[in-house]
C-alpha cells in the first residue's frame, strides 16, 4: 500500500523535486533571523554547533537563495528565514570532464553532492575577493567557490591558447590569469 503522501502527490499529478524545489514561486514575508551560519570554508553551523548530518545540509541548501539585498534566506512556501554566510554558500569539491554532444564539458560536483554542468547558464567566474579563484554561478543567486583541490583540477584542465590558459566547457570559455 502506498504512503498517504505518495497518494496525495499522485492525485496532484506534480512530481516532487527534492533537489530543486520551486523557490522562484515562493515569496513569503520575512519570518526573522535563524542562528544558521555558513563559514568561509562552506561549513554549516546552527547556534555555533557544526551541522554534521549531510542530509540536513543538502536539505537546507536546496531551499537557500540569495536575494537582491545580498542576504541569504532559507525559504519555504510559508516561511523565510535569514541566515549568515561568510563568503560563498557552497563549494565545488571536484570537477570532471564529460563528453556531451561531441564536445568536452566540465561537470562541477558541489559539497552537497549536486552536479552542475558548466555552461553559459551556469558559468565559472574568477572571484577577486577569493584571490582570483574560480567560482560557479548557480540558480537563486547562489555561487560555489572551488576548494583548493577543485581549483588545481580546473587549472590542470585548462588549455594553452595564444599565451593564455583557457577553460572550456562546451561553448563556454574562461580565460585564467597567468602569474
Amino acid at each position: 500500500m502506498k504512503a498517504p503522501l505518495d497518494l496525495l502527490a499522485a492525485q496532484v499529478g506534480i512530481p516532487r523535486d527534492f533537489d530543486a524545489p520551486p523557490l522562484h514561486l515562493w515569496h513569503p514575508p520575512l519570518s526573522g533571523d535563524i542562528a544558521i551560519h555558513i563559514d568561509d570554508q562552506g561549513t554549516w553551523y546552527h547556534e555555533q554547533g557544526k551541522i554534521t548530518r549531510d542530509s540536513l545540509v543538502r536539505l537546507f541548501a536546496s531551499i537557500l537563495r540569495r536575494e537582491e539585498d545580498g542576504e541569504y534566506y532559507l525559504v519555504t512556501p510559508s516561511e523565510k528565514w535569514r541566515i549568515t554566510v561568510d563568503s560563498h554558500a557552497l563549494r565545488i569539491v571536484d570537477v570532471n570532464v564529460l563528453e556531451v554532444a561531441g564536445a568536452n564539458n566540465l561537470e562541477a560536483t558541489l559539497n552537497t553532492g549536486r552536479q552542475v554542468l558548466v555552461s553559459a547558464r551556469y558559468p565559472l567566474f574568477l572571484d577577486r575577493e577569493a584571490g582570483e579563484i574560480a567560482a560557479l554561478m548557480l540558480p537563486h543567486g547562489l555561487t560555489a567557490l572551488c576548494t583548493r583541490a577543485a581549483w588545481y583540477r580546473l587549472v590542470d584542465l585548462a588549455e594553452q591558447k595564444d599565451g593564455s590558459l583557457v577553460l572550456r566547457s562546451g561553448d563556454f570559455a574562461l580565460k585564467l590569469p597567468i602569474d
